[in-house]
């Protein structure tokens, strides 16, 4: 597999769909510290499904892109299963509830605190806001799912999935957990085929 020049990819957020990403980027810079970029060969603004995760893992500091193509086994795994879904790469963004990296440089991935996921949770609206064509959301596992409330109080018309973390430590837990992923995926799928388009 040929690596990827990630600096080269960066590039693509000079994209129209991704200008209006640049000053919720910069206001959660300028409070939170290190905040990936959204992937520019996602969907940016024209996105219709947004996936959404926990919080970047310490790799992101290498790359510096919310990517399926980073090279962990979570980006490996949502990788498999948005293809299998049969989703399209421009109808998605992938972001995170804590969208900042809270990790030290070196040290191993932790979950996020109570109070980092209040502070990632009072981001969001700002997120939502350059999101018009938005007609679903999947919240991949517990911190995620945590975003549910906000969500249909600001979207009342979203339709949202619930399931598991696609991390390598979660879908090994019981084959019961990678089909109830493929299951909300596919679910997620069907929306964006039948829903109208809001904007």
């Amino acid at each position: 597999m040929t690596p990827i020049d990630w600096a080269a990819r960066r590039a693509g957020l000079d994209a129209p769909r991704f200008r209006p990403f640049a000053p919720v980027l910069a206001a959660l810079r300028e409070r939170h510290g290190t905040v990936p970029d959204p992937d520019p060969l996602d969907g940016g603004a024209e996105a219709r499904l947004l996936l959404l995760l926990e919080t970047p893992g310490p790799r992101n500091r290498e790359t510096g892109i919310v990517s399926r193509d980073n090279p962990t086994g979570t980006g490996r795994n949502l990788a498999a299963m948005l293809a299998g879904a049969g989703i399209a790469r421009p109808d998605t963004l992938i972001w995170n509830v804590v969208p900042w990296i809270i990790h030290a440089p070196g040290a191993a991935n932790r979950p996020p605190r109570r109070g980092e996921i209040r502070a990632g949770l009072a981001e969001l609206p700002a997120l939502l806001a350059v999101l018009p064509r938005l007609v679903a959301c999947v919240l991949a596992g517990r911190v995620a799912a945590e975003a549910e409330p906000l969500l249909r109080a600001l979207r009342p018309a979203l339709a949202l999935f619930r399931m598991p973390h696609p991390s390598p430590t979660i879908q090994c837990t019981s084959p019961a957990v990678p089909a109830r992923c493929r299951a909300a995926l596919a679910d997620a799928a069907l929306r964006l085929q039948t829903a109208p388009d809001p904007s």
